[in-house]
């Protein structure tokens, strides 16, 4: 399904059936990119189980809300860097090694 394996930047909501959790996993990561994902559940459980196995940066629960404090970047060809909180801090310093 094209809509589900490219990067469609939107705003654009697309829902797609599926009929087990596993399932509804494998389509949302059969994809080269991974910058976000939205998942929403009623349970706090599935909803922690599901985002821990979802290949994207920042995955939304129950709410579309941006956290400025929390790290934004992708996975796979969505690039790899990061933005925000204090992983953002990283692009901005270089590491010096000393020996005597």
């Amino acid at each position: 399904m094209t809509i589900a394996r490219e990067e469609i930047f939107g705003p654009v909501l697309t829902m797609i059936p599926f009929d087990t959790e596993a399932q509804a996993i494998e389509i949302a990561n059969d994809t080269p990119y991974g910058l976000a994902a939205y998942l929403s559940t009623g349970s706090e459980e599935r909803a922690s189980r599901v985002a821990g196995q979802l290949r994207a940066g920042m995955i939304s629960v129950n709410s579309a809300s941006q956290d400025y404090t929390a790290p934004f970047g992708g996975y796979k060809q969505s690039g790899n860097g990061r933005e925000w909180g204090e992983f953002g801090f990283d692009d901005f310093l270089e590491i010096k090694g000393i020996t005597q």
